[in-house]
């Protein structure tokens, strides 16, 4: 079975996304302590604070987003933003890569790691 890749922008927007629904859940889990209104402050102030740290994720995306390379992806023919040496498409998840060197190797996100 092959490894679905995924484009590294789109792993940084889910994780955002997942921080948004995780504070959400802890502040609803706050509901269940409003007997202690301190322990209901606590869950709500965590909540709070992860739907502010996927703000900045999100704010975060974007400024990377904007100094990413254009590539049109040889397999769907659709434009995609590529970070690093190695990439995988957004839309179609093909690898992608513009280093001359890594043409035909294993695809493997260890190439954009500095030696």
């Amino acid at each position: 079975m092959a490894f679905k890749y995924s484009s590294k922008i789109n792993k940084m927007r889910t994780f955002a996304l997942a921080l948004v629904f995780i504070g959400i859940i802890i502040m609803y889990g706050g509901i269940f302590f409003q007997t202690s209104p301190l322990l209901m402050t606590v869950f709500m102030v965590l909540g709070f604070l992860c739907i502010i740290i996927s703000t900045i994720v999100y704010f975060w995306v974007g400024m990377i987003s904007t100094k990413t390379i254009q590539v049109v992806c040889p397999s769907c023919g659709r434009s995609t933003k590529m970070l690093g040496r190695v990439d995988a498409c957004m839309y179609c998840n093909e690898p992608l890569t513009l280093d001359k060197e890594l043409e035909g190797k294993e695809f493997d996100l260890k190439y954009n790691r500095k030696q």
